[in-house]
């Protein structure tokens, strides 16, 4: 049973950090050993024997660290980056509770003396050590897991689109170790197959299959008109022992990842969660905004000077082009960009898109286009807080009419300020692509925002959203 395997799994964890904290310590203290060697040979240090007691200490702290930052927990569908998150937070509270130790020691003789190089030395190195260690195990988990070994035997109530969602993720991740023993459902006739999962029977047959004590997990995947049930399952399922999940049968109504949280002990869902709902990730995010559009402005003002040349020099007109797009909360504003058409009668282009062999794009604009170099004078728009250097691009007001009637969730994107690059652009989605899913993208970017994907946006940019093959 997959119980006892994973009692036996969080031992061995236990016991590699406990050898990866003592190896980190290690590498610490000699690197700090050849660094004084190097660097400042008359410098006496305390005896080695001093510095490795400290051990005894610090191995069992970190270990009881790692438990309450739930780096414990299964590794079947963690991700890795939260896991990252994690081994950070209780390294930093390790490093902190240290540094508190030596405020609080000060006038021990032996603290006077005790190099705080090696606290941060071990902070850095015992980060990258459990970050490669754990992601071993991951591997080698995920390995044995997608043939056939450490499986967890889950038994589905009720089918649904909750129960065909969560099949067809078992059966795209066989690394996750998930082995589905079939389904219960009072609504279809036993023997019914979804991907291979059958219906092994009525509802009512769940307290004989859990008395066979050979599950590992129920996974309630009721539809959502057989809610009335709900309570009952709950506590038979809770009767057994067997750990109980729900996977709600909301997808048409709660789309995306929802938001709880506890009033006064009553749960409360909120449809979305947006991160950039929170005033300090706002203000966080105007503060990277701000730098970075001045930053913008001063390194590509050469850039600029010379597109305003060539502009002025191929094609008369205005060197400027504004045109309204729809930005946070459904406000129309003015979005500038480098002129790269003819100039037109006003309102002609309001709800036409740009074609390949577009007649009105100039030929310098077909390679500003085509480069993005047009897109730079949007720096001024972040600047005055219309846009931000990231988020789901500003569309035409002709257009968001014609997509919110169209395209569900489509207006969701207003809900943050537009940017000049988003996670759309750099995984493909620009110009004359699908706008279904550029909105799948624009909406998982509104709900995990965070400023390090705000960084990494920013960062596969300059290698993949600078040049728009989609434009015309």
């Amino acid at each position: 049973m997959i119980k006892s395997n994973q009692k036996k799994l969080n031992g061995l964890h236990v016991v590699l950090d406990g050898l990866v904290i003592i190896i980190s310590y290690s590498l610490a203290w000699l690197l700090l050993y050849l660094g004084n060697r190097l660097y400042s040979p008359h410098k006496q240090l305390l005896p080695p024997r001093f510095y490795f007691s400290v051990l005894l200490g610090i191995v069992p702290l970190y270990l009881v660290l790692y438990a309450c930052f739930h780096l414990y927990t299964p590794k079947r569908v963690q991700q890795r980056r939260y896991e990252f998150a994690n081994i950070c937070k209780a390294n930093l509270a390790g490093l902190l509770i240290n540094s508190l130790l030596f405020l609080l020691l000060r006038n021990n003789p032996y603290m006077q003396v005790f190099s705080r190089r090696l606290v941060f030395y071990f902070f850095a190195i015992n980060v990258v050590a459990e970050t490669a260690m754990r992601n071993v195990i991951r591997m080698l988990l995920r390995s044995m897991r997608a043939n056939g070994y450490n499986q967890k035997h889950v038994l589905l109530i009720g089918y649904s689109r909750a129960a065909e969602g969560f099949i067809d993720r078992v059966k795209v991740n066989p690394e996750w170790g998930y082995r589905i023993y079939g389904m219960l459902d009072d609504t279809v006739t036993p023997g019914r197959e979804y991907k291979s999962v059958k219906v092994l029977g009525k509802i009512a047959e769940l307290d004989s299959i859990l008395a066979l004590n050979t599950l590992d997990e129920i996974a309630i995947t009721l539809g959502i008109g057989e809610y009335g049930r709900l309570e009952q399952i709950v506590a038979s399922c809770e009767k057994s022992g067997v750990h109980t999940k729900f996977i709600p049968d909301y997808n048409n109504v709660i789309p995306t990842r929802p938001f709880m949280e506890d009033l006064q002990g009553l749960p409360v869902i909120n449809i979305r969660h947006v991160p950039l709902n929170d005033p300090i990730n706002r203000l966080a995010k105007r503060a990277v905004d701000i730098f970075g559009a001045v930053v913008g402005i001063i390194v590509f003002s050469p850039v600029m000077l010379i597109m305003a040349v060539l502009i002025k020099m191929t094609s008369p007109g205005p060197l400027i082009y504004c045109q309204e797009r729809v930005g946070l909360h459904n406000r129309p504003f003015k979005m500038y960009k480098f002129r790269s058409m003819e100039v037109q009668v006003p309102g002609a282009e309001k709800s036409k898109w740009t074609t390949p062999g577009d007649s009105r794009v100039t030929p310098i604009g077909r390679f500003i286009r085509k480069t993005s170099i047009d897109e730079v004078p949007q720096f001024f728009n972040v600047l005055m807080g219309e846009m931000s250097l990231v988020g789901p691009r500003p569309e035409r007001p002709f257009f968001v009419e014609k997509f919110k009637e169209e395209i569900p969730r489509y207006m969701i994107k207003h809900q943050v300020r537009p940017g000049m690059t988003g996670w759309a652009q750099v995984n493909g989605y620009r110009g004359d692509t699908s706008i279904a899913k550029r909105i799948e993208h624009d909406l998982y970017y509104i709900e995990n925002w965070t400023i390090g994907l705000d960084f990494k946006i920013l960062f596969l940019t300059f290698f993949k959203g600078f040049i728009n093959k989609n434009a015309y």
